[in-house]
C-alpha cells in the first residue's frame, strides 16, 4: 500500500515568513481564547530537520554532521511523519525542491501541496546575517551560490538551500500539486488575504472573525512579547532575538549600496518577477 499524499509543505529561504506563517495556523486550528505559546508551535507544523526524527528512524544515535547518512535516512523521516495516517501533515522545510546527491528532498510521493513565502531578498539578507551571525558580504556571497546549505548543529540536520533565486524558482515553476505562494511584504500589508489563501490551500473554512483573531494572535508584538518572557526554541545563539524586527524595507538602511548592487546583479531576473526591482 503506498503511503497517503499528506503532507502540506511550508517552504521558505530561512528567515523569510515561514514561523510566522506556523504561527498563524496554530493560532487558527486551535480558535483558544489566547494565543497558542510560540514554544508549542511545533506540535501543529514540524519540521524536515530535526535531529531527534534522524535519531529515530535510525535507531540510534547517529552523527547529524554526517550529510550522507541523514540524507539516506531523510525517506524514512518523511515516511514516519505520513505513517500517522492523518488527512494533513504540516512540515516545516527551508530546503531546495530538488535533488541532493541523488536524493530528492520534496519526494512527491508524500506531498500533497505546498505554502511558500517569498521575501525581499534584500530584507532576508538582514535577517539572515543577523540570525546566524554573519557579515552582509559573506551572507550576500552564500545566497548566490547553488551549494548553499545550513550546516547541521544540535537542532537541525544539514540543510540544502541553493541560491535564493534556485530556491524561489524550485518552489515556484511548474509543479505537480498545488502551490500557494506568497509574498512576506503583501501578508504584512493585507494579511487577512495572505492568510485567507492558506487556508484555501489547506482546504479549511474560513471564519472571518476567527481569521481576524488568529492573526491577532500571531501578530508581531505578540510574538516578541512572548519571546521576551519566555524565549524561543527556534532562535539562534548567534543572535538575541528570533523575533527583532519583521519589518520590510529594512535593507534601505542597513545595506551597503555594493552589496545592494551585488544582490540585485546576482538575482535581478527573479526579483524582477516578484516586484522586487524598481527600475
Amino acid at each position: 500500500m503506498s503511503a497517503p499524499k499528506s503532507i502540506i509543505w511550508l517552504a521558505s529561504y530561512p528567515k523569510s515568513g515561514n514561523t510566522w506563517t506556523r504561527i498563524f495556523l496554530a493560532n487558527y486550528l486551535m480558535n483558544a481564547d489566547k494565543p497558542v505559546p510560540i514554544n508549542q508551535v511545533h506540535r501543529f507544523g514540524m519540521g524536515d530537520s530535526i535531529p531527534r526524527m534522524y535519531h529515530m528512524v535510525a535507531g540510534r544515535q547517529i552523527d547529524i554532521s554526517d550529510y550522507e547518512l541523514t540524507l539516506k535516512l531523510r525517506d524514512k523521516v518523511l515516511g514516519g511523519i505520513v505513517a500517522n495516517k492523518a488527512d494533513v501533515n504540516f512540515v516545516k522545510t527551508h530546503n531546495i525542491r530538488t535533488e541532493a546527491f541523488g536524493v530528492p528532498l520534496i519526494p512527491e510521493k508524500f506531498t500533497r501541496s505546498a505554502i511558500y513565502i517569498i521575501r525581499n531578498p534584500l530584507d532576508m539578507l538582514v535577517s539572515f546575517a543577523r540570525h546566524y551571525g554573519l557579515s552582509h558580504a559573506d551572507t550576500a556571497d552564500a545566497i548566490s551560490r547553488p551549494d548553499h546549505s545550513n550546516s547541521a548543529d544540535g537542532s537541525t540536520v544539514t540543510q540544502f538551500l541553493g541560491s535564493w533565486s534556485e530556491h524561489v524558482e524550485s518552489w515556484t515553476g511548474a509543479l505537480p500539486y498545488p502551490v500557494c505562494v506568497l509574498r512576506y511584504e503583501d501578508m504584512l500589508a493585507d494579511p487577512e488575504t495572505s492568510f485567507a489563501k492558506v487556508l484555501d490551500l489547506v482546504g479549511i473554512p474560513n471564519d472571518p472573525e476567527r481569521l481576524k483573531k488568529a492573526i491577532r494572535f500571531s501578530s508581531f508584538d505578540e510574538l516578541s512579547k512572548q519571546e521576551k518572557e519566555g524565549g524561543f526554541v527556534e532562535s539562534s545563539p548567534k543572535n538575541e532575538r528570533f523575533f527583532s524586527k519583521g519589518q520590510s524595507g529594512q535593507w534601505q538602511t542597513e545595506l551597503a549600496p555594493e552589496i545592494v548592487e551585488r544582490v540585485k546583479n546576482d538575482h535581478r531576473k527573479v526579483m524582477k518577477k516578484y516586484g522586487y526591482l524598481d527600475e
